[in-house]
């Protein structure tokens, strides 16, 4: 075996595929099922405005495949580009997004600046309040639950090996690379890929590469079905935590944000929401769209998600390991770059280079 992924979200499942494309052997493992854990999660939001600068190659080359995803994939995985709005309803959120607008225009992203007038003709319904919005039209959403198994599958059909509810026991390294000890048999190869979310900073932490990350949950929830009429991803400029929504086509709204995320243990990592910020959530849910004040909310629902504290994804060689790599701790904004992190991790494994810029996410800036 060539490569052995660890984790079976959005990361290991895309990283796998574009392994195998590229001609790489690969067995995948996961502790329980494919994709259920922070993927299955998400919001599914596919946006670029709001990211870190150094982020947006990355972004930009994710977008690109998301783009080709139902011919990548042989399957719809409900990627749809109808684009990504963000209200403004105070002047700290209009100097952050014009001051966000000019820094990424270098960087390959424009946004659009919305008035008043301009939300009302485009988006009715949305932000009555709002004193302004930016708006990307290139972005969107996808389905989380699709996702994963999609990646899982495709990276199965190049010729991946894939093995889900399969706890890792113990991670060696040996003359020839890895050897992986799980509870459904051994696996061996020369390079070791680590996708495994909030759970990566252990794998990290065997080979003497110490990463802070903390496991929290998002507040995730879901109405019952409505004529459809929102189209694009909905959320907010704020400094605090904005809310956030869209509309799946059967007519349900998701929606997220606006309270603080729930700590999660990751030791058994069962994630719940909490139903008494439920108001609250709502409140900032209803200041984007109105209209969903009586309207009945059905499901809520977390997902164990790795954040490192200085709020950037751990991504490339290991500094201490040859063989080992990381793709881990996305912060709760990862969905948008999976494909574009499985892309370039492959590229990284294969060639030994990246034509995406991965340093600032590099491992060794915690070395000291």
């Amino acid at each position: 075996m060539d490569v052995i992924v660890l984790g079976g979200g959005l990361m290991g499942t895309a990283s796998a595929f574009f392994l195998a494309r590229r001609g790489l052997r690969v067995t995948l493992i996961e502790r329980h099922r494919i994709g259920a854990g922070a993927t299955v999660a998400s919001f599914g939001n596919i946006r670029r405005s709001g990211r870190y600068l150094p982020q947006l190659p990355l972004a930009h080359r994710s977008l690109a495949l998301w783009h080709q995803a139902d011919k990548l994939l042989g399957r719809d995985v409900e990627f749809r580009a109808t684009g990504h709005l963000r209200l403004i309803f105070d002047e700290d959120g209009l100097s952050d997004m014009r001051g966000f607008a000019n820094a990424a225009r270098p960087c390959g992203l424009d946004l659009e600046e919305l008035e008043p007038a301009d939300i009302r003709r485009r988006f009715p319904g949305l932000g009555p309040e709002a004193i302004a919005a930016s708006f990307s039209p290139q972005d969107g959403s996808a389905n989380p639950r699709l996702v994963g198994p999609a990646f899982a599958a495709a990276a199965a059909q190049a010729g991946a090996e894939i093995v889900d509810q399969a706890p890792v026991l113990d991670i060696a390294r040996n003359g020839s690379g890895f050897a992986v000890r799980t509870g459904r048999g051994r696996f061996e190869g020369a390079a070791l890929l680590n996708c495994a979310g909030a759970w990566g900073t252990g794998i990290a932490a065997r080979f003497g590469e110490h990463v802070p990350l903390d496991s929290f949950g998002p507040q995730m929830g879901v109405t019952e079905p409505l004529p459809h009429r929102i189209l694009p991803v909905v959320g907010v400029w704020s400094r605090a935590h904005g809310a956030y929504l869209r509309q799946v086509e059967r007519g349900n709204v998701v929606f997220g944000g606006a309270v603080e995320r729930v700590p999660v243990d990751p030791d058994p990592g069962h994630a719940r929401a909490d139903p008494a910020r439920l108001p609250e959530q709502l409140r900032a849910v209803l200041r984007l769209m109105p209209a969903l004040r009586d309207v009945a909310v059905i499901r809520q629902w977390s997902g164990c998600e790795g954040y490192v504290r200085d709020g950037l994804p751990v991504m490339g060689a290991s500094a201490t390991t040859p063989g080992l790599f990381h793709a881990f701790g996305f912060c709760g904004h990862g969905f948008q770059l999976g494909p574009g992190v499985g892309d370039a991790m492959a590229e990284l494994i294969a060639t030994g280079e990246c034509e995406t810029p991965l340093a600032p996410f590099s491992i060794r800036r915690f070395a000291a």
